[in-house]
């Protein structure tokens, strides 16, 4: 499914539900009460500026007693997608962000990733995978970075462990280049990037990556992933939880100046071998 395919399926489910609300004789806003969620969430499902988890959508079917159609089409959408279902809402929520805060133990994160990079890591994941299949998920990673040369391009925050610098991924080569794409988007003021050094030793999220997410309009939310699954969290008490670890995560890392310093040491060092 192409991606305008996509998004007219979204543009549909997005009418259904305004469609379904107004039979059932609800407001946004009163549809937003039984889904403990704000009126201004559900205008942008039934716009389609936004699209739903579906935990979420299997909600509605109950409130609005629709034996199942939201959850059998939201479905279909995800499985359609180049993401994993579990990921596709993040995705675009990263679209509509104004800040993210990316941590990550072993790997760059996603948004910086380049090609080469972003192949080599799936490959590694999927050897037996397709070349026209790693190619498009390849593509889907780096069509997610375009949000770095949009108008309201958001604040972006990476934390890393020196494990992601340090193992090579693809190569020597491929490593230099992907350093210097972390040191290209740092000296340009894009990103924020610090390095947690392996001497600091235990630290708040040994074996957790996370993201935080916050928006102009909308409550702040969490994700977090482990192998073949990814969890959206929006409980206020988690996110403050999350946030707070983060923070633990910003004491432990290096300086933005010292971490820069530190990857250009580590891509120096890649091209010299």
């Amino acid at each position: 499914m192409t991606n305008t395919s996509q998004q007219v399926g979204w543009e549909f489910w997005g009418s259904e539900l305004k469609n379904r609300r107004e039979g059932a004789g609800l407001s946004q806003e009163e549809l937003g009460r039984r889904l403990f969620a704000s009126h201004a969430l559900i205008s942008r499902f039934e716009s389609a500026e936004r699209r739903p988890r579906l935990d979420m959508a299997i909600q509605i079917d109950q409130v609005l007693e629709t034996d199942g159609f939201f959850e059998r089409l939201c479905r279909k959408l995800l499985e359609a997608s180049p993401y994993e279902s579990y990921f596709a809402p993040v995705a675009e929520l990263e679209a509509l962000a104004t800040k993210i805060c990316d941590f990550e133990t072993t790997l760059v994160p996603g948004l910086m990733q380049t090609t080469a990079y972003a192949h080599a890591v799936m490959m590694a994941a999927d050897p037996l995978a397709p070349d026209e299949v790693l190619d498009e998920r390849v593509t889907a990673r780096r069509d997610r970075a375009r949000l770095f040369k949009s108008p309201s391009q958001p604040e972006y925050w990476a934390i890393m462990h020196e494990n992601a610098l340090r193992t090579p991924v693809g190569g020597a080569a491929c490593m230099a280049e992907q350093l210097d794409c972390l040191t290209t988007r740092m000296r340009s003021r894009q990103v924020l990037i610090q390095v947690i050094p392996t001497t600091h030793g235990a630290h708040a999220a040994m074996s957790h990556a996370m993201k935080l997410l916050e928006f102009a309009d909308a409550p702040p939310t969490v994700y977090t992933e482990g192998m073949f699954w990814g969890q959206l969290l929006d409980d206020p008490a988690m996110v403050k939880r999350a946030m707070a670890t983060y923070d633990l995560l910003r004491a432990a890392a290096l300086s933005p100046e010292a971490s820069l310093t530190l990857i250009e040491s580590a891509a120096e060092g890649y091209r010299t071998r």
